[in-house]
């Protein structure tokens, strides 16, 4: 049949098909029969006529709850190619399709890894390139986890020989609607192309008739070939909506099929499989009686369903979804249950179809289900699986369990919706202090409690000391751990502090646990400071540290400015975590890492950091990570010199900041305003920028923070003369001075002393160049730089060129461009000419190049570089040819010396 009104469409997709690399994909979207499945034909067959490999999967809403299906169809015909993949993906891909004798969980990003090197590897096989087409209908209906794989390649396969077709209906949702993809909204034909279709479609059909259909179709293609054949059997007393007029079409057709046709064409709707021997034997059962495959001819006749040599099709997936509704809730239980009986081979099937043909109360079921939940290989299928068990759970204490056990699972996999409606519908039962507690504070954790009240942290202490008190230290800690955070993101007060810090010091963890640490270093970063510094050193000095243990290791110190010891922790912790595919954590790790490397001046490492947490933090649906590493690279793009990328970039993190109060975020932006005015000579803004993050009225204080800022600000006060003010400012750190030899803060301290000085100067500047600053390159350079700025002015102008020449060769290695040049024009007026500063290698690369061209120069290959930052190893050789002319290279051999450590 031709195809009406889709010109332009049809345009697109040949486009798509003819040029994968250039296009990414594209997401049609539109109401059930408006032609999306059309289309994804049209494309398929202009595939085959350009040589494209077509890879093909749908989603079922019988196969919802099981992990992978989707992507096992997608790539079983792949299979012959798992064996060449690297292990960790192999075991990764060959666990979640099943074919692998572990059962643990793979990680969904590993799993994406896998599946986007072995589609990569497909369409260039043998040095050949033969591009694919993947083709993923009904996306609504597919399986969470093979939907997430989907989205993490549809993210990475610009410049790839790959190209997404994806279909989804109107008002779905999917994660493939964030993933890049073009969208193609598709509306009903005009009158003119529905007028063409009725009549290419019915020809011989009565005025009346026609008309009526036309009506109302509404210029839904599926509906204007669909309802000729049921106009005459319905007579609707009011306009349906369109979805229900299809549904009434097809449950007519189904009504006039004999009643065992009727029940083997329902079974087949609600099997999980199309195999038709499966679908065979239940309707057997179902029916008392053994079955042939003839019992489907009525049905095939009606053009309701299509048998092939071992499957059962529908024609359309609404037909299934009809039939379904059609019938009675008594006969689904039936025809679940037939299907139960049948599964033995399968157990977690089995399962499934027990449950949904139980009705009432069924705590051996809901165990059953438990343990599905237990084995699922992405959280999707737990969180169903629990989901299910709490509806057939025996008392409401062990639905409610289930209910927030499945919401903490959604909480991790990042779906707020289902997390919402899980917790809602767990409050409506009677709830123990531990569940209620985690009712309480399992929503906000998706925004790090930034949209609540200060005042819940508080209650969430109390909380946490009530659920260790009931003997659940555990949970206990996890939500204490959440209170903690909170301090970090907004400022409580110190009371509240307080009344965290008590409750943790009542929990019995050593002092020296990493967690302890972590919580005590954001809720008391001075008062705790020398306690929490002193565990931190010991440790670093200590090998085989676990990964999460790191992880807290890095906070801690972030938290108690001891930056250098936070990017080596956080270094130690991202490789476990890219590992492990465990992004969010990842996220969290790579952007304490870029903030302290931007702090101890080591731009170099930390730009392309930052740019891969901040493109993980989006990937991984966290917000204020976004933010804070967004306002990192502001920082890191004023140090460098690029005002306007700066300046861009902090507004774009103050968006988000200032909508829910992130002091952290909006203390690094106006750190950047202030870094910014510094570099133009507009020393007034500078200390009017800077100043606000010391004023507790202002949204950008950050109690912990602001110490650690001194230097930028202090320098600013000198330049604009507010020596006084400046003088306060230190004066109100001094007890926190006292209190903690965090390194950040005594190293901004010695810097505002000496720039204060006056006839002290000399020998305050000799004390601060004389302190530790082996692993805080920036702060070096600052302190040469302004003694030898001072030296200069007291007519010592010998003695100043060795510290300006020291400032200006530490800020050229650094890239520290306003910093560097202010050190020639010292120098000049010293009476020392400088040499040029040509841009460093690394200056010339994008962050992600960047990245991509350090691992090359530390000889890793492609397919290792494309393993530690998940890409394919295609996008990898295309980055590092276009980087070689940038660079004036020809080969990565050249890499190692360009980019020396």
């Amino acid at each position: 049949m031709p195809m009406f009104g889709r010109d332009t469409e049809l345009k697109d997709l040949r486009a798509l098909v003819d040029g994968p690399g250039e296009h990414g994909g594209i997401l049609i979207e539109g109401a059930p029969g408006i032609g999306k499945s059309t289309l994804v034909e049209a494309a398929v067959e202009a595939a085959a006529v350009a040589g494209v490999r077509v890879l093909r999967t749908a989603g079922a809403e019988a196969e919802q709850n099981l992990p992978y299906a989707g992507l096992h169809r997608l790539l079983y015909p792949l299979r012959r190619g798992f064996d060449a993949l690297p292990s960790r993906q192999f075991e990764a891909l060959a666990t979640a399709l099943g074919i692998s004798a572990d059962t643990g969980e793979p990680s969904p990003y590993l799993v994406g890894l896998a599946a986007l090197t072995l589609l990569a590897d497909t369409a260039t096989a043998d040095g050949t390139e033969r591009p694919l087409l993947i083709v993923a209908e009904d996306v609504h209906w597919l399986d969470a986890a093979s939907t997430d794989v989907l989205a993490f390649v549809a993210r990475r396969i610009d410049g790839e020989p790959i190209a997404l077709l994806a279909t989804l209906r109107e008002g779905g949702s999917s994660p493939l609607c964030d993933a890049g993809l073009t969208e193609m909204r598709l509306d009903g034909l005009s009158d003119e192309d529905a007028t063409a279709l009725i009549d290419s479609a019915a020809p011989d059909l009565p005025p009346s008739v026609r008309h009526r259909v036309l009506a109302e179709a509404q210029g839904n293609p599926l509906a204007l070939v669909e309802l000729p054949t049921a106009a005459d059997r319905t007579e609707p007393t009011q306009a349906l909506p369109l979805t229900e007029r299809l549904t009434r079409a097809f449950s007519a057709r189904a009504s006039a099929l004999p009643e065992d046709c009727r029940s083997a064409v329902l079974v087949a709707a609600l099997n999980d499989s199309d195999s038709s021997a499966e679908t065979l034997a239940a309707a057997g059962v179902l029916l008392g009686e053994t079955v042939a495959p003839e019992i489907f001819a009525p049905a095939v006749t009606a053009g309701l369903v299509e048998i092939h040599s071992s499957t059962v099709t529908f024609r359309h997936p609404l037909m299934r979804s009809a039939l379904v509704a059609s019938a009675t809730a008594d006969q689904q239980r039936s025809a679940h249950l037939a299907l139960a009986e049948i599964l033995g081979a399968t157990p977690d099937r089995q399962v499934w179809h027990r449950a949904a043909g139980t009705l009432g109360p069924a705590e051996e079921v809901a165990a059953e289900l438990d343990g599905i939940a237990e084995r699922a290989r992405h959280s999707g299928g737990a969180v169903a699986a629990l989901e299910q068990a709490a509806a057939l759970s025996g008392t409401p204490g062990r639905r409610a369990s289930r209910l927030l056990r499945a919401a903490e699972l959604a909480v991790e996999a990042g779906r707020r919706e289902t997390a919402d409606r899980l917790v809602d519908a767990a409050r409506t039962l009677p709830l123990t202090t531990e569940q209620q507690a985690t009712a309480n504070w399992l929503l906000s954790e998706f925004e790090d409690g930034m949209r609540e009240s200060s005042s819940r942290i508080g209650e969430l202490a109390a909380l946490a000391a009530a659920v260790a008190a009931s003997g659940y230290p555990d949970p206990a800690l996890r939500i204490l751990w959440a209170a903690a955070a909170r301090c970090f993101w907004s400022e409580p007060g110190p009371d509240t502090r307080r009344a965290v810090l008590a409750v943790a010091d009542t929990f019995g963890i050593p002092d020296g646990d990493p967690r302890k640490l972590a919580i005590d270093s954001i809720v008391a970063p001075f008062e705790r400071g020398e306690q929490v510094l002193g565990h931190l050193r010991a440790l670093a000095a200590t090998t085989g540290r676990d990964t999460e243990v790191d992880h807290f290791l890095s906070s801690a110190a972030y938290q108690v400015g001891a930056f250098d010891l936070a990017a080596n922790f956080a270094a130690a912790a991202a490789p476990g975590f890219r590992a492990a595919g465990r992004l969010g954590l990842l996220t969290r790790a790579l952007a304490i890492q870029a903030w302290s490397l931007a702090r101890v001046g080591d731009l170099a490492t930390a730009a392309p950091i930052a740019a891969e947490a901040a493109a993980f933090a989006l990937e991984t649906g966290q917000p204020f990570m976004h933010a804070s590493v967004t306002a990192v690279q502001a920082e890191i793009a004023a140090l460098r010199g690029d005002y306007p990328q700066a300046t861009a970039l902090t507004a774009d993190a103050e968006r988000t900041g200032l909508a829910a109060g992130a002091r952290p975020v909006l203390a690094t932006a106006q750190l950047t305003r202030g870094l910014i005015a510094l570099g133009e000579g507009r020393f007034d803004d500078a200390f009017a920028d800077l100043a606000r993050i010391h004023d507790p009225r202002d949204p950008s204080h950050s109690p912990g923070l602001r110490a650690y800022f001194l230097t930028e600000l202090a320098e600013a006060a000198v330049r604009a003369g507010q020596h006084d003010a400046l003088a306060e400012l230190l004066r109100g750190l001094e007890p926190a001075a006292a209190s903690t030899p965090s390194p950040a803060l005594h190293i901004g301290m010695r810097y505002a002393r000496a720039v204060l000085g006056g006839d002290s100067a000399d020998e305050l500047f000799t004390a601060a160049l004389a302190a530790d600053l082996s692993g805080w390159p920036a702060e070096r350079g600052r302190l040469h730089l302004a003694y030898g700025e001072w030296l200069r002015r007291q007519r010592r102008v010998v003695e100043s060129r060795t510290h300006l020449r020291t400032a200006r060769e530490i800020f050229d290695a650094l890239g520290f461009a306003a910093w560097s040049e202010r050190a020639r024009v010292e120098l000049r007026s010293a009476g020392e000419s400088s040499p040029n500063r040509d841009p460093d290698a690394r200056e010339r690369l994008t962050p992600h190049e960047l990245s991509i061209a350090q691992l090359a120069a530390q000889g890793l290959t492609n397919r290792e570089i494309g393993q530690r930052l998940y890409l394919s190893h295609r996008t990898v050789s295309t980055h590092l040819h276009r980087i070689f002319p940038k660079l004036g290279i020809s080969s990565r051999g050249d890499l190692a010396a360009l980019l020396t450590a």
